[in-house]
């Protein structure tokens, strides 16, 4: 038996996390370990102008997902946010679904995160255990997460602005040497734009491969709206952080993207790696190295480490909520416990008993392994954002069908439907064409393509497995495949 949105806002979680919080939040989880490390191969792969496109149209994408979110979550604000609405707005097995999908695309996260925190923290500590590390890192995550919602934000808004930081004196040093201000000046933007696939011949297709990168990178931005049923004013606080995002976070990545391509050769192979004794570096710590920065590399381990550390920390608050929701509203009593501070404490446990997967890393060799969770993760990603988009169009004919005046809404999405449209058409493009090769050569490596796809595959089923069950129990209105607009209630919860 499942409940309404009415009683699961009668909760016990504590509204702790304020203004700042929430920026701080939007902000740094939009800024992650893509930015420091996969910048360079983007734009080896695709060129300057591909990588720039690919990143403008996943901002801009994420921009109207983002307004979408903070329409619905100013309104209405709830725990768990659009997996919530998804339930609520679009039917109960689509928001069933649209949470497990959740939830494991952050349980995914964390495990390789941590699996790369493992890898960078050699760099002090070669001899030691990956298993030690990796248990030291759950612990610590574990108590920011256990003690209050409160300890999270504040760990979340330091670690968001070491990474600000970094981005900021970043496209300084590297505007002065572009400038000769450290003594060289040579640029290669000339070069990024001759050899860009776009301009090459390769055309559209290279960009497709490196918007999943892009999406992977932005990922985080949703936060907000799984932040809001613990907020003190969602209503305001929501909307200013929205705000925020798009212009600051794609200024943030054009101009690093642009300044990467004006002093990186395009064909550097420390952008790839093209063997085990020539690695791939952040192209942070090249250009620091040109600008005669000493412990160029000892910095930049310091920001990626905290950039991968928050976005651990990041999953874990987001999927232990999103599980806790899940929980409730289905009644499942142990997951739904919460301790004296307002965590969702066996939630959090089971998020990161997921975690735990990346001491198989320090068994099997943490390559392919973490190669794979990252694909898988990024694509869960994309499919939470295809969520939001449907619940943001349910929720809006639902309200406009009942009479309610668009003025009364605390926050509206400007140009509706045309951005929310624009954002779950290019989500469904990036989904399907996240390996366009399968449809292009014929020749179709199914065991590949089930990796590929895993996380599509596993919505679907679990979407269609769930509608069954509620058809076949017939729950009044819940035995429509999709809650006809009389049906929705907007204002419980409220």
């Amino acid at each position: 038996m499942t409940v309404s949105l009415n009683q699961i806002e009668q909760n016990p979680l504590k509204k702790q996390l304020t203004s700042r919080h929430l920026s701080m939040i939007a902000i740094g989880g939009s800024i992650g370990t893509g930015l420091f490390l996969a910048s360079g191969s983007a734009i080896h792969d695709a060129g300057l102008v591909g990588a720039v496109v690919a990143f403008i149209l996943v901002g801009l994408m994420v921009y109207c997902l983002m307004t979408s979110l903070a329409e619905m979550t100013a309104y209405q604000p709830v725990t768990g946010s659009f997996c919530e609405y998804a339930t609520e707005y679009v039917s109960p097995s689509f928001g069933f679904s649209m949470s497990i999908n959740y939830w494991f695309n952050w349980a995914i996260t964390l495990a390789a995160e941590i699996s790369a925190a493992t890898i960078i923290m050699r760099y002090w500590f070669p001899d030691a255990s990956l298993a030690v590390v990796s248990v030291v890192i759950l612990a610590a995550i574990f108590i920011l997460n256990i003690l209050s919602v409160k300890s999270f934000g504040e760990s979340e808004y330091w670690l968001a602005m070491i990474k600000v930081a970094m981005i900021v004196i970043f496209v300084a040093t590297g505007i002065c040497i572009i400038f000769g201000l450290t003594g060289k000046h040579t640029t290669y933007l000339s070069q990024s734009f001759a050899q860009s696939h776009l301009l090459s011949g390769h055309g559209w297709l290279s960009v497709m491969n490196i918007m999943l990168v892009a999406g992977f990178s932005f990922q985080g931005s949703e936060l907000v709206g799984v932040a809001a049923g613990e907020s003190e004013n969602p209503q305001r606080d929501i909307p200013k952080a929205t705000r925020l995002i798009f212009w600051r976070i794609l200024l943030f990545y054009i101009f690093t993207l642009v300044i990467i391509g004006a002093l990186i050769p395009v064909n550097n192979p420390h952008l790839v790696g093209s063997s085990e004794s020539n690695i791939a570096f952040s192209p942070f710590t090249i250009i620091m190295q040109m600008a005669h920065i000493h412990g160029a590399a000892t910095i930049m381990n310091i920001v990626i480490l905290s950039a991968v550390f928050s976005a651990a920390n990041s999953g874990t608050y987001a999927s232990s909520r999103t599980l806790y929701q899940l929980a409730v509203r289905n009644r499942w009593k142990l997951l739904s416990t919460v301790n004296k501070q307002g965590v969702p404490t066996y939630a959090l446990l089971a998020t990161l008993a997921v975690g735990g997967l990346t001491l198989l890393c320090s068994v099997w060799g943490n390559g392919a392994l973490y190669v794979w969770l990252i694909a898988a993760s990024a694509l869960s990603g994309f499919i939470a954002w295809v969520g939001i988009a449907v619940s943001h169009l349910y929720f809006r004919k639902a309200f406009t069908s009942q009479g309610k005046l668009l003025k009364d809404l605390p926050y509206k999405t400007k140009f509706f439907p045309y951005p929310t449209i624009f954002s779950l058409l290019l989500c469904c493009l990036i989904i399907v064409g996240q390996d366009y090769r399968v449809f292009i050569c014929g020749n179709i490596n199914w065991l590949e393509f089930l990796l590929t796809y895993s996380s599509l595959l596993l919505f679907v089923a679990l979407w269609g497995g769930r509608a069954l069950m509620i058809y076949a129990k017939s729950y009044s209105e819940n035995r429509k495949y999709f809650i006809p607009s009389s049906y929705i209630k907007l204002d419980t919860g409220k």
